[in-house]
This record gives structure tokens, sequence and C-alpha cells, in this order.
């Protein structure tokens, strides 16, 4: 039996390949994300610390020196915080880029493959179609053998065989 042949399957094979570098980028921006998320929320957890040192110093005798370290401390935190939020903004606006990216690759693989699809229908039905015309006519010789062994007597056929 004959076998399919597609003749865009390199193309295929490269739409694929493209498809899966868009996801590794977006694997790879999705954890730049959730890197600086995490680093936000470390510098949100000093930040609270920070407050309850302050406020445990705040009794009794007050310590400017440690008043004025933890002022400077929150103004570089709070620096600190802000590189961080725009690193996050910069990071999913790149993460959606890669979203958009795969989408398309996707899009792209899967007009080839609904191509191939297709194509191996129709190849398919072109091979159903042969394979009967190819019985219908083994049929007719057959038929025709049989018609002519009915007819003619044994030594006839033979010579008519030979």
């Amino acid at each position: 039996m004959a076998k399919f042949v597609f003749k865009l399957a390199a193309l295929l094979r490269q739409r694929k390949r493209e498809e899966q570098e868009c996801q590794r980028l977006l694997a790879e921006q999705a954890a730049v994300v959730n890197a600086a998320e995490e680093a936000v929320r470390r510098i949100n957890e000093t930040v609270h610390a920070g407050e309850e040192d302050v406020r445990r110093h705040l009794r009794g005798r007050l310590d400017m020196g440690f008043l004025t370290a933890h002022r400077r401390f929150m103004i570089a935190t709070q620096r600190q915080a802000a590189d961080l939020v725009q690193k996050v903004v910069v990071a999913k606006k790149l993460l959606e880029e890669a979203r958009v990216k795969l989408s398309e690759a996707a899009k792209r693989r899967k007009a080839i493959e609904k191509l191939r699809e297709k194509q191996f229908e129709r190849w398919s039905a072109d091979q159903a179609r042969r394979e009967t015309a190819l019985s219908d006519e083994i049929g007719s010789q057959l038929a025709y053998h049989n018609m002519l062994e009915d007819q003619l007597p044994q030594n006839q056929l033979e010579e008519a065989f030979e």
C-alpha cells in the first residue's frame, strides 16, 4: 500500500520548534516575573520587621541614632522596592509579549497541521477510490474468466489464455 507523504513536513517541524522556543521563552519570562514578585514580598517583609523594631525602640528613652539609621534604611528599602516594582512591570509586559508570540506560533503550527490533515484526507479518499477501482477490475476479470469457463470447453479455454 502507498505511504502518505506530506511535502511540507519540514515546515511543520520548523513551526513546532518555533512554538517550543516560544514556550521556553514564556517559561523563562514567567520565572523572571515570579522572582521579581518574590523579591518585592521579601522587601515588604523587611519593611514590616523594621517597623516592629521601631515600635519596640519607641518605648522608654528614644535613641536618635537608631531612628536616623532606621529612616535611612527605610528610604533605601523604598528605593529598592520602587526599582523592583518597575522590574515587575517590565517583566509582566515582556511576559505578555511572550504569550502573544506563543499564541501566534501555535496558530502558524495549527494552520500547517490543518493543511496536513486535509491533504491526508484527500490522499485517503484517493487511495480508497483506487482500491475500489482495482477491486472492480479484478472482479470484472474474474467474472469474464468464469463466463469463458462456462461457455467454452476446457481445451479451448486453455488455448484462449495461451
